[in-house]
């Protein structure tokens, strides 16, 4: 099944609209379909996002600081999750300050639901989850507006963990110094 590219959401660009009847599609409802690792990478592909498998076949796009991945899970794979993996590293002592940021982005916001991962070390990691039953079948438009929209999500969190935790200025200084851990580089 390939994916009408009018149909993935533009985070912000309006995109004309056809009528019914346009755009290579017939007039009525768009189809029921059960969706794969295949439509998601054409969707992937279509969003323009680096990806890759792993080695346990599901999909995965990097972005620096987090990855996210495109999953089936279920005995007929009937349980698709987007799941985003952030790599900064809390410690336990700051754990109850991730907690009430988490909190408060898992009331203000419908995904992706965010929670901590303590490691056997320590460490403290956040993850966030979107997940629908796809097994039956799904509206095809619904099912692409929907990933591409936890996609976003899911970059959106990390922009604002930064934002709230004052993190910008560090991300900055690390990215402008000269790999040796010197001053920022000089323009």
């Amino acid at each position: 099944m390939s994916i009408d590219p009018s149909s993935i959401p533009s985070f912000g660009v309006p995109q004309p609209q056809p009528g019914p009847g346009q755009g290579g599609r017939p007039a009525g409802p768009p189809p029921i379909v059960v969706p794969d690792a295949k439509l998601v990478t054409q969707l992937l592909d279509q969003m323009q996002l680096k990806h890759a498998t792993d080695e346990e076949g599901d999909l995965v796009a990097p972005w620096e600081g987090f990855r996210v991945y495109y999953m089936f899970r279920g005995e007929q794979k009937e349980l698709f999750a987007v799941r985003a993996f952030y790599d900064r590293v809390y410690t336990l002592e700051q754990k109850p300050e991730i907690l009430d940021l988490i909190d408060e982005w898992n009331r203000e916001t419908l995904w992706p639901k965010v929670y901590t991962h303590t490691h056997e070390d320590g460490i403290v990691r956040l993850i966030g989850e979107c997940q629908m039953i796809v097994g039956t079948g799904v509206n095809l438009d619904y099912f692409i507006t929907t990933t591409a929209n936890w996609t976003q999500a899911s970059v959106g969190f990390e922009q604002w963990i930064v934002e709230r935790l004052g993190l910008q200025q560090d991300i900055e200084d690390a990215e402008g110094t000269d790999g040796e851990g010197d001053a920022p580089s000089e323009d």
